[in-house]
């Protein structure tokens, strides 16, 4: 084989071998497995109670920042809608 072929033939071999790694790295890298891995979270117990019923928080710090309609809706054991 000539020498330009031989070096031809390595380029191409190189050249290959970086965009399959970096086709490679797209497919199976971290980014893939991120949008299959599932997160589960606890809600606190004073939110979501067992027998599914409306428990206000009645934190002072809370309480300081809660509007008169939020927490006249609290006090009749209503899930507020206003902020």
């Amino acid at each position: 084989m000539k020498l330009t072929r031989k070096a031809l033939v390595g380029a191409a071999l190189v050249g290959s071998t970086l965009v399959g790694g970096g086709i490679g790295a797209a497919v199976f890298g971290p980014g893939g497995a991120s949008a299959q891995s599932t997160t589960s979270t606890t809600a606190p117990a004073a939110s979501a109670p067992a027998d599914g019923k409306f428990v206000p928080n009645e934190d002072p710090a809370h309480e300081a920042g809660e509007s008169a309609e939020r927490e006249a809706q609290e006090n009749a054991g209503q899930r507020p809608t206003v902020p």
